[in-house]
């Protein structure tokens, strides 16, 4: 945890009032016009003073946190990526930035959360955003502890540069950090209202949401082939609550999700909420820059091509690249809204031009703003479907504002209604071979069927069962290596077995088979030419795979965080 990240959320307050977006769910304040002193005087103030939270100081972790969750996990090719074999030191720049970002977001959170305090505002208002404050707070900790593990706490910005002691922290233990999250959530969900004054916003039935994930990964921690009865009958609780008393319901249809006009649908509990009115870098989403192919948009910012989904994901939803597109298994819906293939049509994708033709948009210089130059990039034989979100004239349908050069509006979700929904059919299945009880099976089935309507429900589940469903259900969202993690902890070989078991190459030859089809219509794939990459080998895993290392710099100016971790009660050190 970098000095600066520390002492530059100290003034959090007044940079605050300069990296607030500016759209309905967001407003903006004149950054020359107030400071911490005459801030935080109404209840307008206090809900613009914590706006920034949700965009600014996850900006470098939102651009790194793909390659974590999914290339690390199998669901993405990243060519020789660190990532992708499992690789990846302490000075690395995508960690290092990753790592300080999620110590930014706790620095500001703590921070904000003090100036609340003392807001001349209605308790309502207050309240409100304290605990929108503190749920951040939560999340940034739950990234981290299943990140790198045993990770410091700062529990207050003040205290820690009064003391002098920020380079003299040492790791709490894994268990610890839990406990503190878990206490953070809490005093979080006495704050927040059961429903925010604006869509979008954190309200108490999201922070349940979190808590029920966070006590289903404790449920892991320091335990050996079963987890913790308790810890998994407090995830229960906590999901049956948010399904059964939030009024919130899943999105009708998949992709829809995923679309800027549901940017604030019930259905997305905690989201990065970007912008793209705002002057101040960090506060916009380029994930479109990082995962389109290039010619993507009219901007010229898309470089994404050469990765996409994996061979290995597209396996887990019963498809092959090397398939006659005209034969596709394709009952799945989340596979077209998570993978582009041969074939494959978009009709909310360039809207303006009829629609978006992926083999048009490869091997047509012609069509629209022209795509990637001719040929196939990714060797996996797929590109990327999730975190885009087309031209220009989309965007602007989609949520009223013009996007601009690696600027975008669209919402980035890493906590879905899905998801909770689904902690709870595992938390109920706990540590039993197969559950049919009848809420858990309701709860499954409701995922399920909304990606597979043809599917007959399920009567019975296993952990299998849910495993796969997650995968496909969250694909490209940056959470299935966390799964991974968590599981590691108290069945470390099975984690291990499914990821050397993987296929994470590309196929040889793919770019000569699509173009062929495109220019003749008829699918053909020469075995000899056209194969998997067998030669690359699988990563080495092991139990210390799933631990990621501090960055270096960090080691060298804290040498503690080299140290065994200790043990804090943290209820006891620790107060709200």
């Amino acid at each position: 945890m970098k000095l600066r990240n520390i002492t530059y959320s100290v003034v959090a307050g007044v940079l605050s009032l300069g990296a607030v977006s500016c759209n309905d769910f967001l407003d903006r304040a004149a950054e020359d016009t107030y400071n911490v002193n005459n801030f935080y005087q109404n209840d307008e103030q206090c809900y613009m003073g914590v706006n920034y939270i949700y965009n600014s100081p996850w900006y470098d972790f939102q651009r790194g946190f793909i390659k974590i969750g999914e290339v690390m996990s199998g669901n993405m090719y990243w060519g020789s990526s660190p990532y992708l074999n499992l690789t990846v030191n302490g000075t690395d720049t995508d960690l290092i930035n990753m790592s300080y970002s999620l110590w930014a977001v706790i620095g500001h959170c703590n921070t904000v959360y003090n100036n609340l305090k003392n807001a001349n505002a209605s308790e309502a208002a207050k309240n409100a955003t304290m605990g929108e404050c503190l749920a951040w707070k939560a999340m940034a900790y739950f990234f981290l502890v299943r990140t790198f593990g045993a990770v410091p706490i700062i529990h207050d910005n003040s205290e820690e540069l009064a003391s002098g002691t920020y380079n003299q922290k040492f790791k709490v233990q894994r268990a610890d950090v839990f406990e503190y999250i878990v206490m953070t959530l809490e005093k979080a969900i006495e704050l927040l209202p059961d429903k925010a004054i604006q869509a979008g916003r954190i309200d108490r039935f999201c922070a349940k949401g979190l808590l029920a994930k966070v006590y289903l990964a404790k449920a892991g921690v320091d335990q050996s082939g079963s987890r913790n009865t308790d810890d998994l009958s407090k995830a229960a609780s906590y999901a049956s609550d948010v399904i059964n008393n939030s009024g919130r319901s899943l999105v009708p249809v998949y992709s829809d999700i995923f679309r800027l006009a549901n940017n604030t649908s019930e259905e997305s509990l905690f989201a990065w909420r970007w912008s793209v009115d705002g002057e101040n870098w960090t506060m916009q989403n380029t994930l479109q820059s990082d995962l389109a192919m290039s010619g993507f948009d009219e901007f010229g910012d898309c470089w994404g091509g050469w990765g996409g989904p994996s061979v290995d994901l597209a396996d887990a939803f019963g498809v092959s690249a090397l398939d006659d597109p005209s034969l596709r298994n394709d009952i799945d819906t989340r596979r077209k809204a998570t993978m582009m293939m041969v074939g494959d049509k978009y009709d909310y994708f360039w809207q303006d031009k009829g629609g978006f033709d992926l083999l048009r948009f490869v091997y047509d210089s012609d069509y629209g703003v022209g795509g990637p130059g001719g040929s196939w990039q990714c060797p996996t034989g797929t590109q990327n479907v999730k975190h885009l979100y087309g031209d220009t004239y989309d965007h602007e349908l989609g949520c009223g504002l013009t996007p601009k050069y690696m600027y975008s509006q669209l919402a980035t979700h890493i906590l879905r209604l899905s998801d909770v929904y689904l902690v709870y059919a595992e938390a109920v299945l706990g540590n039993n071979a197969s559950t049919s009880d009848a809420s858990a099976l309701a709860a499954f089935n409701a995922v399920r069927n909304r990606a597979i309507p043809t599917a007959t429900p399920k009567t019975s589940i296993t952990f299998d069962d849910i495993w796969k469903e997650r995968r496909l259900e969250f694909a490209h969202e940056g959470d299935r290596w966390y799964d991974f993690v968590r599981v590691s902890w108290y069945n470390p070989q099975f984690a291990i077995d499914q990821l050397v078991n993987q296929r994470r190459n590309g196929y040889n030859g793919f770019d000569a088979v699509a173009k062929g089809y495109y220019e003749s219509g008829k699918w053909s794939v020469n075995a000899d030419d056209t194969y998997y990459d067998t030669d690359t080998q699988a990563p080495n895993v092991t139990i210390q795979s799933f631990t990621l290392p501090f960055p270096t710099e960090d080691v060298v100016f804290n040498p503690n965080l080299l140290a065994d971790p200790i043990h804090e009660d943290v209820r006891e050190l620790y107060a709200y």
